[in-house]
């Protein structure tokens, strides 16, 4: 039995216990995510329960990986059929939205703010930081190593490729790659065809 069908058999079940959950405050939910850091079928499901119960939003049949580091669950909201691997960084400070049927590949991060620079008579590590929300559209496949930066929208149906670093908005239905991203080709686009200059 795969995860989509296991979630769609137990579903009732699965969503009693995260409402039940829901009565533990948040910190005490991400002990419990972190302590269950295993690869195994019952620590994805403890993650996704936690989850669940202590974010803003989760869909249904959302897999986190292990070693996946979550920060600021009250701003984050996830999508169904969502799959993040593992060594993920997702901080949901300024705000973070990942859409429907979202794949996101191994040692990605998505960064949903920016330290300001702006009181030089302090420390920059010490002057403020400045939400960013990230939104993250449905259909898209995040390569692994990935970096998100705030501000930032991913458009549907779109591939991120390995090691990009995303500062700007993407294009719907569109390939990016480099650094900085910058959209290569189109989705359905044949092998051969010249890429999107």
């Amino acid at each position: 039995m795969n995860g989509r069908e296991f979630f769609n058999r137990f579903d009732g079940l699965i969503q009693l216990w995260a409402k039940a959950m829901s009565v533990f405050p948040r910190g005490f939910l991400q002990r419990v995510f972190r302590c269950h850091n295993g690869r195994g079928k019952w620590a994805i499901l403890v993650r996704y329960v936690c989850l669940k119960a202590g974010a803003k939003r989760v869909g249904k049949n959302v897999c986190v990986m292990d070693h996946v580091y979550l920060h600021h669950w009250e701003n984050l909201e996830i999508g169904d059929n969502v799959s993040i691997h593992e060594q993920c960084n997702i901080n949901a400070f300024g705000g973070v939205c990942i859409g429907n049927d979202v794949s996101i590949a191994h040692g990605t991060s998505v960064v949903s703010f920016n330290h300001t620079w702006d009181d030089p008579s302090i420390p920059i590590k010490y002057n403020p930081s400045k939400p960013l929300p990230v939104v993250i559209g449905d259909d898209v496949w995040v390569g692994c190593g990935v970096r998100i930066l705030g501000g930032v929208t991913v458009g549907p149906h779109s591939v991120i490729a390995a090691g990009a670093v995303v500062t700007k908005s993407t294009d719907p239905d569109s390939v990016y790659a480099g650094v900085p991203a910058r959209r290569v080709k189109s989705i359905g686009e044949q092998p051969g065809e010249n890429p999107v200059e």
